[in-house]
């Protein structure tokens, strides 16, 4: 009998699998037949534009463009998981962009101390990841203690992490040689290039380990089922033993630790600069880019890898559509905006759906 339910279960599984890689692939060719459509009515070629797309961006006879889509991928991928422990967490987390930047300015704050070479990493990996859980939990605490909406506080902190980190590129730790950009991190504190010549670093990997230990903890732990058990139904939570208020802190926390990750991450692991540069121009928009991976993926740590390396192959993509086809980088970015909505589109209804089922539950 056991075995039965079993077998019944993984069925389901299964099917509630397939119908969300069908779901995926028809938003796929939803997306870019429509972008498709308007790139013609512009005067493109839409079959030379996505030739020259994924030309440079998946093909196999050079290592080069495969290694700069992964690259791409690697911050979003981090980023992407501080949504999806959010919405784990019965949360809308959008504060990603700002708690990146922090990480990113710890970076920075340990690349303008005298260390010891071997120093240098290790430092900026846990300054950068504690600042950026440190600004998470502002938005955690206003939500636990004042039940401010996490929308809010989130993009207002996204904000004005923006211009702190705006700030003291340009009065605290300003190049003295190069007033575009901060301070670099000195050599000692790179990480290894996976492919010379190429922006892929150790940082990739450090991403997929990132996410497999998400996984880990959210689903073979108890921590990680607090914080899903909080998301599905909070009052039943409470019934069970489990304090929604801590376990929403902890998603803030682990989702901050996450997206810092992604600014140290940028900081060390990506040439030439290894520094944040004017407007935060190096960081800006991954944050945002994550939400979109996040719903991708279904909200799922695992999933998150497949939609992250899609979004990057995008983004790596856009060069050559511009050289090859002549596409214009506004319509690029057209382009890209059209695909990536109509991929997040059917995760973003389902979240709002659960949200308003959740809400009534509540209510009642």
């Amino acid at each position: 009998m056991g075995s039965l339910s079993s077998l019944k279960g993984k069925l389901v599984l299964l099917k509630g699998t397939l119908e969300k890689l069908v779901e995926i692939i028809f938003a796929i060719i939803v997306g870019f037949v429509i972008a498709g459509l308007m790139m013609y009515m512009g005067g493109f070629d839409p079959i030379k534009a996505y030739a020259a797309m994924f030309e440079t961006s998946l093909s196999l006879t050079d290592p080069y463009y495969i290694a700069m889509t992964l690259s791409f991928a690697t911050p979003v991928m981090l980023t992407a998981l501080t949504f999806a422990i959010g919405v784990r967490a019965g949360l809308f987390n959008i504060g990603a962009e700002g708690q990146m930047y922090m990480g990113a300015l710890g970076a920075v704050i340990v690349a303008s101390w005298t260390l010891p070479g071997p120093l240098y990493l290790p430092l900026a990996f846990i300054v950068g990841s504690l600042l950026a859980a440190a600004w998470g939990l502002i938005a955690g605490l206003l939500k636990v203690l004042r039940g401010v909406n996490e929308v809010v506080s989130t993009i207002m902190l996204n904000w004005i992490a923006f211009w702190i980190v705006e700030y003291a590129r340009v009065y605290v730790y300003p190049n003295p040689i190069d007033a575009s950009k901060t301070i670099s991190m000195p050599p000692p504190g790179r990480l290894p290039l996976l492919i010379r010549g190429t922006e892929l670093s150790v940082s990739f990997i450090i991403a997929i380990i990132t996410v497999f230990i998400v996984y880990y903890l959210l689903w073979h732990m108890v921590l990680g089922y607090e914080i899903r058990a909080t998301g599905l139904n909070p009052t039943a939570a409470r019934y069970g033993g489990i304090n929604p208020k801590k376990t929403m802190l902890w998603a803030f926390i682990i989702g901050g630790i996450a997206a810092g990750l992604a600014g140290v991450s940028e900081i060390t692991g990506r040439p030439p600069s290894y520094a944040i540069t004017t407007g935060l121009s190096n960081l800006f928009g991954y944050g945002f880019d994550g939400i979109a991976v996040s719903l991708i993926g279904a909200n799922h740590p695992l999933g998150i890898i497949p939609a992250a390396i899609f979004i990057g192959a995008l983004s790596a993509g856009s060069r050559g559509m511009q050289t090859t086809a002549g596409v214009p980088l506004e319509m690029v970015k057209a382009v890209q905006g059209i695909i990536v909505w109509a991929l997040a589109m059917p995760g973003l209804i389902r979240l709002i759906r659960r949200r308003m089922i959740r809400r009534r539950g509540v209510e009642l």
